[in-house]
């Protein structure tokens, strides 16, 4: 289990841009938010008993060593963005003829 030592906020900006803020202690956090609980659920063994904040998403594991936390505006537009992405088609090989040729020999 590694340890998680950067603190990364995802918010948006009044650009619609994504502000990314770094903490290297988990202190700043918590003097800037309400803590309304403890994460024990996070299938990462190590954000179990990390901090959970009134108004903002997570925590959740980015990377090895960095745990994120996201604004609700910035995980619902992250979210919306992943869902709608489609995932490249793969084209099945044609079959060829004399593969057709063996299926009706063996008939």
């Amino acid at each position: 289990m590694s340890k998680k030592d950067t603190y990364r906020v995802v918010a948006r900006g009044s650009d619609g841009s994504l502000q990314i803020r770094d903490y290297p202690s988990i202190d700043p956090l918590l003097d800037s938010h309400e803590q309304i609980g403890i994460d024990d659920c996070s299938t990462d063994l190590a954000l179990r008993g990390m901090p959970v904040f009134r108004g903002l998403i997570g925590p959740m594991p980015e990377g090895k060593n960095v745990v994120r936390y996201e604004t609700p505006e910035v995980f619902e537009m992250l979210t919306k963005e992943w869902g709608i992405t489609k995932p490249k088609k793969r084209r099945r090989r044609a079959r060829s003829v004399a593969d057709s040729e063996v299926e009706v020999a063996a008939s």
